[in-house]
């Protein structure tokens, strides 16, 4: 018997009367199946089939976030798998997931974040109802090629790549939206920019003292002043504030945990972080990867419990300064700080896009021998996924979720940077 899946890639389903109807026979199919608490797995685009519930909250979540578009075989709901390969089953190739790999991104992202309890219930995921909607959205009226979130990474993309500026870009929304007003899309830089955080794509602005004694983090973020120097936190004009709350210095943050998991959310770069167990060289003579080196082996034989998970993750840490504005007169120091993850193999581990900014310290100076004030927030972040680990969803592996721990072996710098590193 042939079932008809047409109904999935209604993308207008309010006040379609197929999909509610094609809703009711998927419901009704997927109703002997469910566990003996009523709950069963939810093939909605929010939850794709990471998490249970009962059929009522089914009904409400495929209506409203739409019918995941790679859920072929309703394996998890009644069909028979045999009998749905060996018919030719009719599926639209109309709808906007069949071309739109941002679909796949946000799987994964939502995928790596669930987290499911005993009873198979998922944390709520209400953060990424905003990318949801943006990627159910036609860019414009009869174009299903694109969606509106599909569209949106690739002009931030564009701007990146081409230093754009702020004001530009946003020039170029008002054209955008000037010349197509029916166009579905962000008004400002600035809502692009928190729709883009929701993705892990963002960084956490710390204020620094004047001076670099302390950071205004933690138990000092609600401090005025420096618990050091007693500076104000703030810049001042003629002893007062000016108008607005101006902090002297910003760090630029990217938290690790998060794209360390990210690793683990596909199965292909989650074969490759095991990489190093199987591609050691068989000859002792030759080093073609850290791997092959007397400091792992090292680091192995005094830390056997951390060795024992080819999954634990070796890191490697790069700082070094440069002139952002390619104008030696002017005296300004922009310092990066770069984490490289040496699971992976060598073809790969130093590929800019396999490397994870980690800190941006900015000028006007050096930070010189203060540098430690400002890595403090990766140190702190070094020692919890050292000590206690981080819960991962493994995508290559049957056992999905596991403690991932990280160590940093190395730092890789020159003779400058490594003195402000060494203290």
């Amino acid at each position: 018997m042939t079932i008809d899946k047409s109904w999935t890639q209604i993308r207008k389903r309010s006040n379609s009367a197929v999909f509610w109807q094609g809703l009711q026979s998927f419901l009704q199919m997927a109703k002997p199946h469910v566990n003996d608490r009523g709950f069963i797995r939810c093939p909605c685009n929010r939850c794709i089939n990471n998490a249970q519930h009962q059929l009522k909250v089914l009904e409400t979540h495929i209506h409203r976030f739409g019918f995941m578009s790679d859920y072929n075989e309703w394996i998890y709901h009644g069909e028979n798998v045999n009998a749905a390969s060996s018919s030719n089953v009719s599926q639209p190739n109309s709808g906007v997931h069949d071309r739109d790999e941002m679909f796949e991104v946000l799987k994964d992202i939502i995928s790596n974040d669930a987290e499911v309890d005993q009873l198979g219930s998922q944390s709520s995921n209400v953060q990424y109802d905003d990318l949801f909607t943006a990627l159910n959205s036609e860019l414009y009226p009869g174009v299903s090629s694109f969606s509106s979130l599909n569209f949106l990474v690739k002009l931030m993309h564009l701007k990146v790549m081409n230093k754009w500026t702020n004001k530009s870009f946003d020039e170029l929304l008002k054209l955008l939206k000037l010349a197509f007003p029916k166009m579905d899309l962000v008004e400002s830089h600035y809502e692009a920019k928190k729709l883009m955080t929701k993705m892990g794509l963002g960084y956490q602005s710390i204020h620094v003292c004047k001076n670099d004694c302390a950071l205004f983090w933690n138990e000092n973020s609600m401090s005025e002043t420096c618990p050091v120097c007693s500076e104000s936190r703030w810049k001042m004009q003629a002893g007062r504030r000016t108008g607005k709350n101006v902090p002297h210095e910003v760090l630029r943050y990217f938290p690790l945990a998060p794209r360390l998991k990210r690793l683990f959310a596909t199965s292909k770069t989650a074969k490759l972080m095991r990489w190093h167990q199987a591609g050691k060289s068989t000859d002792d003579n030759v080093m073609r990867h850290p791997v092959d080196g007397r400091a792992w082996k090292d680091f192995d034989r005094k830390h056997p419990e951390f060795a024992d998970d080819v999954r634990n993750v070796r890191l490697g840490l790069a700082a070094d300064g440069f002139n952002p504005f390619n104008n030696m007169s002017i005296s300004y120091s922009m310092w990066p700080v770069v984490l490289t993850t040496y699971n992976l193999p060598p073809w790969l581990c130093m590929k800019p896009e396999y490397l994870m900014l980690s800190l941006l310290i900015l000028g006007p100076q050096s930070p010189g021998k203060d540098i430690d004030v400002f890595l403090r927030p990766l140190i702190e972040e070094l020692k919890e996924l050292w000590e206690n680990g981080i819960d991962t969803r493994d995508a290559g592996n049957d056992i999905k979720v596991f403690k991932m721990r990280a160590a940093l072996l190395w730092t890789v710098n020159d003779f400058p940077a490594r003195s402000s590193l060494s203290g």
